[in-house]
Parts: C-alpha cells; sequence; structure tokens
C-alpha cells in the first residue's frame, strides 16, 4: 500500500499545470525523503538504446547516472532493457559476474545501495526511475510500493504529454537542456571525423572514457575543444593532442 506521503505527492504531480518535465526539483527530492534515499534520477529512454540524464537529485546521483552511461550496464540499463524493477540492497557483496567493472566504481563513489524502477507500460519503455543509499538495506515494503507507484504516475504523466496536441514536448526531442548534451555534441562530432554512424562513435567515446578512468563528460568536452581525437584505432592508443 503507498503511503500518505507518497499518496500526496503524486496528488501534487497530477495537479501541476508546469508543460515541462515532469518531478520538477523539490518534488524529486520530497519523493527521494520519503523513499528514504540519499539520491533520486530520473532518465528517459533514447532511440539509441541509452538513457538521457533528465532531473536528479543527491550528490551523487549524476555521477551514478554516468557511470553506468559510460558502461552500459548497471541496475538502470538492466531495468530499461527488462521492464522489470531491479534493486540491489548490498553492492558490497560479489556482483563481478552480473555487473563486471561497475560494482567497484560505484563503490568508490560512496553508493552502497541502487534501486531501479522502469517506466514502462507494456512494451513501450520511456525511461528509469533510479535511487541509491550510501548505506546497506532494502526499501522496505511500503518505500517498494511508494517507488512502484510514482513510477507508474511518471510513465503516465510522459505518455500523457507526449500525446498532447497542445505541447509540442519539447524538452522531450532536444538536447540542449540535458545533462549529456555535450555527448550527443561530442558523439556527432566524432562520428563525422570517423565516418561511423552515432551509435558506434558514442560506444568508442565510451571505450576511450572507461579505458582511461576519466569521466565521460570531461571525455566529451575534451573531443569538443580539440585536445583529443580519436582515431579508427581503438582509444586510448588513438588519442592525439595538437
Amino acid at each position: 500500500m503507498v503511503s500518505p506521503q507518497m499518496s500526496q505527492l503524486l496528488h501534487d504531480l497530477t495537479t501541476e499545470r508546469d508543460p515541462g518535465p515532469p518531478l520538477p526539483p523539490a518534488r524529486l527530492r520530497a519523493c527521494a525523503k520519503v523513499l528514504g534515499l540519499d539520491g533520486l534520477a530520473l532518465s528517459l529512454a533514447q532511440h539509441s538504446g541509452s538513457a538521457e540524464l533528465l532531473r536528479h537529485t543527491g550528490a551523487r546521483a549524476a555521477q551514478l547516472e554516468d557511470i553506468q552511461f559510460t558502461q552500459g550496464q548497471g541496475p538502470g540499463p538492466e531495468a530499461a532493457r527488462t521492464g522489470l524493477p531491479v534493486t540491489e540492497p548490498d553492492l558490497t557483496t560479489n556482483h563481478s559476474a552480473r555487473w563486471p567493472g561497475l560494482v567497484p566504481e560505484l563503490l568508490g563513489l560512496g553508493v552502497r545501495a541502487v534501486f531501479a524502477y522502469p517506466l514502462a507500460l507494456g512494451t513501450v519503455r520511456l525511461g528509469v526511475l533510479t535511487g541509491h543509499r550510501t548505506t546497506v538495506g532494502a526499501l522496505s515494503g511500503e518505500q517498494d510500493a511508494d517507488a512502484r507507484a510514482l513510477a507508474q504516475r511518471l510513465t503516465l504523466m510522459l505518455l500523457d504529454r507526449a500525446a498532447s496536441p497542445d505541447d509540442p514536448t519539447v524538452w522531450l526531442t532536444e538536447t540542449s537542456h540535458l545533462h549529456r548534451a555535450e555527448v550527443h555534441q561530442a558523439t556527432g562530432m566524432v562520428a563525422k571525423q570517423l565516418d561511423v554512424s552515432p551509435a558506434e562513435a558514442l560506444v568508442r567515446i565510451r571505450a576511450h572514457a572507461f579505458h582511461t578512468g576519466r569521466p565521460l563528460l570531461e571525455t566529451a568536452r575534451a573531443i569538443l575543444a580539440r585536445e583529443l581525437f580519436l582515431t579508427a584505432n581503438h582509444p586510448p592508443q588513438g588519442e592525439h593532442r595538437p
């Protein structure tokens, strides 16, 4: 059963008149508090199969999403792919087979538990709601019910806004205001330089960031500033600095 606190938050979300992205920062923080989480992030699915960070709260939320985005694996991507919740209340146990290379980075970030809920309706996958804790521990039954209810409400809101003739949903289709706009720009630059598809260009950028341990956004900014050039060879051997 959904808690009274979450019921009120869901009611407030439904009655908001703002046509922009759902879950404004203040509401997101309130949801994270009700769920007993140290951070919460809302990501939207892209045509490329990756996720675009739209909203986040908490000191580690954006970094957690970037690590998953860079590696292309983790609870969030798994929830987006399967359409099912993926919860891991204790990352300190051995998960190397499930998410190779990911868990040590999350532990280094200070994340000890992750909870990912898909924004999905049938086969339609719109995004993922991902929360985390800096301490080990599962969500209570009520908190899990609250998280599922929040994900369901956000799914319906996204579908409703995308179908509204009065809402051009610019925020769904443009990336200029999104967290990884520079990654998209760098992807286009690399695709043109190497004459490859955007999907392959993004894989190359991710591979370079992962191999060098350099944050994805920092890697993208270096490409845009022409401080980093990826050749057709596998990075980082293909890195050149003018």
